[in-house]
């Protein structure tokens, strides 16, 4: 697994466009505004944006042999939030978006408040794109507020912990698997575990960054930062409340190394072993082996045991954009590329962790290990974590934002010196001013 690009996309800060123009094609909201499928001998050339690795450049090809007819364009841009500021760029402006076009978890919220831009596939999309193809959550996180499926799931990112095995003996804290699922059976356990770990090693950090943790405990919450009337939550919220009570507290007991995460400094801590522990998606298992480097094989674990049990964060969306002169092949071009048997190879490919029912059920996946952590069989682990996932949490417009423009710098400031509770005043006013 080598892709950056959840967490790219989840800490490049955007300051998304105003979206007053309308978008050409009308609502796709009835069957009768819907162009009609071209003829079996008729040449359509469809366009496909992407960002940084989806796994699909074998897989145009194949559907182009497939269909002699269909012409497809890959447009691919190297990180997701250059390509998440195009996007709205260009939905604002009526043109210029792909007839197959990716969405980020990070900004689905934004994109599903504008869901009259888009197709509901279940009105263009074929038939066996049902449902039942993925996991429940992640298909009605595609949904907006009225039903309507705008995104087909590409891939998710199951939440697991990765620690450091020879950090942990060093501090005299238990390795074997019983030991570590304890440790880590709840946040309360994991961040008493830091604590003895700071106070054993004279100061060294447990974790990476606040701001990491404080997103997935977010994450595991009936509620984030905003209901689903769209209503600002922050300062109602006792999960958030707690979540950031916990993590500054944590904080103040010398757990925190206080890094960026996909800073350069970030990157290098995990070479320079400064830190024990880390929130791990099923992406985050090729950062942490590109960063921490061919040396660290094998001192990195990852283990199942997630404190508060499962949660994701990360995995993407292909919609159709009502721009598309060509949205029931562009629809069928989408329900091909998520099918299970194609979201196996881009899993082989490029990592990307498949979100349907019958590809985690495949072997091919279930047998799937890594030697860099140990041999851990990491298609059987995230399977199950994936499968702790019990709904979506409501995303409402700005939700990301608020994470990564206002609760981190937040989170940093307390990490810096500020006091809990200015920083915590600083998250809520700004976290007011974007949901304004």
């Amino acid at each position: 697994m080598t892709t950056f690009r959840k967490g790219l996309a989840l800490t490049l800060g955007i300051t998304m466009t105003a979206l007053a123009v309308a978008a050409c094609g009308g609502g796709g909201g009835s069957s009768s505004d819907i162009p009609a499928a071209a003829g079996p001998d008729e040449h359509v050339e469809l366009t496909l944006a992407t960002f940084t690795e989806f796994g699909y450049e074998a897989l145009i090809p194949e559907y182009e042999r497939l269909h002699p007819n269909i012409k497809i364009t890959h447009r691919k841009t190297g990180q997701g939030g250059p390509y998440a500021q195009d996007m709205m760029t260009k939905l604002a402006a009526g043109a210029g978006l792909a007839d197959v076009q990716a969405v980020e978890e990070g900004h689905l919220s934004d994109i599903l408040s504008k869901s009259s831009k888009f197709y509901d596939l279940t009105q263009i999309g074929p038939a066996d794109a049902s449902p039942d193809r993925w996991l429940s959550w992640k298909y009605d996180a595609g949904k907006d507020k009225n039903g309507k499926l705008i995104g087909y799931g590409t891939d998710i990112g199951p939440d697991a912990m990765c620690y450091r095995k020879d950090l942990l003996q060093q501090a005299g804290l238990p390795t074997d698997d019983a030991s570590v699922k304890t440790m880590f059976a709840t946040w309360d356990s994991y961040f008493a575990a830091g604590a003895q770990y700071a106070q054993r090693t004279g100061g060294k950090a447990w974790f990476d960054s606040a701001a990491q943790n404080f997103n997935a405990m977010v994450n595991q919450l009936p509620v984030g930062y905003l209901d689903k009337d769209d209503k600002l939550t922050v300062e109602s919220n006792q999960g958030i409340k707690d979540a950031w009570a916990k993590v500054t507290d944590a904080v103040g007991k010398g757990e925190s190394a206080k890094l960026t995460a996909f800073s350069n400094e970030w990157n290098s801590g995990f070479r320079q072993s400064a830190f024990a522990t880390k929130v791990c998606p099923a992406w985050m298992l090729g950062v942490v082996k590109e960063q921490a480097g061919p040396e660290n094989a094998g001192k990195w674990a990852v283990t199942d045991a997630f404190p508060g049990g499962g949660g994701n964060w990360g995995g993407s969306y292909l919609t159709v954009p009502t721009q598309s002169k060509h949205p029931r092949e562009a629809a069928a071009l989408a329900a091909w590329l998520t099918a299970p048997e194609q979201q196996l190879k881009a899993f082989q490919a490029k990592g990307t962790f498949p979100s349907q029912v019958k590809a985690l059920e495949s072997p091919e996946l279930l047998n799937q290990t890594d030697a860099y952590f140990g041999g851990a069989k990491i298609g059987e682990l995230f399977v199950a974590q994936a499968k702790k996932v019990a709904k979506p949490q409501y995303k409402g417009p700005n939700d990301g934002q608020i994470q990564e423009n206002v609760t981190a710098p937040a989170l940093q400031a307390v990490e810096q010196g500020k006091s809990p509770a200015d920083g915590w005043q600083q998250l809520v006013d700004g976290a007011k001013k974007l949901a304004r």
